[in-house]
């Protein structure tokens, strides 16, 4: 009898202790999700100021700061097209306060360059694409080339003697450039950037003769007058450029849309992850956010973090097999 109460005891004992085990568990979990962030948090881009992820990272860093109730600050880490940013975070704590925002060359770099010193879908963390849109091809206005068309005959006649700008080698925009020479049959001189705005300076002086970039770095100027949109990369007219052609109605099938998303290093807590996503989406629902975000070409695309996954990693396979088609040599 007496062994049997001991043992009922020490099971009673062992219950108590698991619960309050649990409990403390619980309660540091909760602690630590109510805690973060419980400092400035650094969001990172790869390209130069003025440029479309430097423009979109400080349309959605206010609004975040806001939510989060912490500082959102932007930072730029340029060079490599986009990979020294990204090598960058890919490195630091995943404690949920370096954050990087992911252009659509983080999924070329993968099929571009051989050595890099990250994994582009392991080593992060996603939180959910931000907006979507295409590129345009562009000349300044009082320049000799008037449409696609002409902009391929003088290719023709010519090979290698027009220009293009990038904002990077292994950018999306260099593989747009070399994907449109490679299906018009014509061949064009990539002429790489940090990205920023050096590339329409260098357009509008004359230094080159084309570039490749987004609406949020070429729209102004398009609707002054100073440039010429010779072509939309989407298949179909973009509601930020009225008027505008697109390539493909002169390059039958050619279609590029890229993209802007939130990420972070791998292994972030999941609870960390998660919040910022219901953030982050609540932040692009704000008709103000929506709006500027439109305002800079570009459309709103909020994902949950495996959406986001998926979709790189589905990018990722499309460009490795652009690259492979148009012959271009991975780095």
């Amino acid at each position: 009898m007496r062994n049997m109460l001991r043992g009922l005891a020490a099971a009673l004992f062992l219950a108590a202790t698991s619960g309050l085990a649990h409990a403390q568990s619980q309660g540091q979990g909760q602690g630590q999700a109510q805690s973060w962030p419980d400092r400035p948090i650094t969001l990172v881009h790869g390209f130069g100021a003025g440029g479309n992820a430097d423009v979109i990272a400080r349309i959605v860093a206010q609004p975040l700061s806001e939510a989060l109730g912490k500082p959102v600050v932007v930072e730029a880490r340029t060079g490599a097209g986009g990979n020294i940013a990204s090598e960058y975070v890919a490195r630091t704590t995943p404690d949920g306060h370096t954050l990087i925002l992911l252009t659509g060359g983080h999924a070329v770099s993968a099929a571009m360059y051989r050595g890099l010193r990250f994994d582009p879908v392991e080593d992060f963390a996603f939180v959910s694409l931000v907006s979507v849109f295409p590129f345009v091809v562009a000349t300044r206005a009082e320049g000799p080339v008037g449409s696609m068309a002409e902009l391929i005959a003088a290719a023709r006649r010519d090979p290698g003697g027009l220009t293009f700008s990038s904002v990077g080698v292994g950018s999306t925009q260099h593989l747009t450039g070399e994907l449109l020479a490679q299906m018009a049959g014509i061949r064009l001189t990539h002429v790489p950037y940090r990205g920023g705005t050096q590339p329409l300076t260098d357009l509008l002086s004359g230094r080159i003769d084309l570039m490749v970039d987004s609406v949020t770095v070429t729209g102004a100027a398009i609707a002054a007058g100073k440039v010429r949109a010779l072509g939309v990369t989407s298949a179909a007219p973009w509601p930020a450029l009225p008027g505008a052609p697109t390539v493909s109605a002169a390059v039958p099938e050619f279609e590029v849309v890229s993209w802007v998303g939130l990420a972070a290093p791998a292994r972030t807590p999941e609870h960390v992850v998660e919040r910022l996503n219901r953030e982050l989406r609540a932040v692009l629902a704000q008709p103000a956010v929506r709006e500027r975000l439109e305002g800079v070409g570009t459309r709103v695309n909020a994902t949950s973090p495996d959406e986001m996954r998926r979709f790189i990693s589905g990018e990722v396979k499309r460009w490795n097999e652009v690259v492979t088609r148009a012959g271009i040599e991975r780095q």
